[in-house]
């Protein structure tokens, strides 16, 4: 007895749902773009292909609901796609930015380089990554945005480069919970507002590069530090709900 086959879909919703899954595979693409950039020490290029990968990250899967993609290639895992992408676009090549960069320097650009890559894997391997789909648990591998404040905001000397980066990768395993900007409930208009002054600044700051311009250092900063108080808050006051 034949076994009942699953729904028949029309061709242009099965074209339109792989179209969003190479859109999302077009993020690695960019990523290696700015490998290249990387390689050729052009750290503005390099900032802006990474910065447009994270900017396909943000809304693949807005279009990957709008036309129900999991419901038509049910076969097909599109969040280990995203996965695959997001851990060479959030870790791997921000690694190799940070080892070329210059930001540190002797045996601090091995140590900074290797616990970048070795604390992304083992958080990648952790159960749990995203509490309730509104915290991040544990700093984020987001690592791309730490060398872009290295570069374009904060100007440290190579041994505070290297502390922040080894502080950064003890806080993977630190049960903080960090907002997840498109996700927050409690405070929503309030982080989504200081996100999109984050990467405003950081864009006009890469426009600028290597120009100072000090009033949107200070909005980079007051961005980061917003977060850093949420996700303060938010510990603290375990069992919070972000709405």
């Amino acid at each position: 007895m034949d076994e009942p086959s699953g729904p028949t879909f029309h061709p242009l919703r099965i074209l339109a749902a792989w179209g969003v899954h190479l859109f999302t595979a077009c993020g690695l693409l960019t990523g290696f773009m700015a490998l290249l950039a990387v390689a050729d020490h052009d750290w503005r290029s390099a900032i802006g292909w990474l910065l447009l990968s994270q900017f396909i990250d943000g809304i693949d899967g807005t279009f990957a609901r709008l036309v129900r993609v999991q419901e038509v290639l049910p076969n097909f895992n599109g969040k280990t796609l995203d996965y695959v992408i997001d851990f060479a676009t959030y870790a791997i090549i921000p690694a190799y930015f940070f080892f070329e960069s210059g930001l540190t320097e002797g045996t601090g650009v091995w140590i900074g380089t290797f616990a970048i890559l070795l604390s992304s894997a083992l958080y990648y391997g952790k159960e749990g990554m995203v509490a309730d789909e509104q915290y991040f648990v544990g700093f984020p591998v987001l690592w791309n945005w730490v060398v872009f404040y290295l570069i374009l905001v904060f100007g440290f000397t190579p041994a505070w480069n290297l502390i922040l980066v080894i502080f950064f990768a003890v806080l993977h395993f630190v049960p903080i919970k960090f907002a997840y900007p498109s996700r927050a409930r409690r405070f929503k208009w309030l982080t989504l507002g200081f996100s999109a002054l984050t990467i405003a600044a950081v864009l006009i700051l890469l426009w600028r590069y290597p120009e100072p311009a000090p009033v949107w250092r200070w909005a980079a900063i007051a961005g980061g530090a917003y977060f850093g108080i949420i996700a303060v808050l938010a510990t603290w006051f375990d069992g919070a709900k972000l709405k």
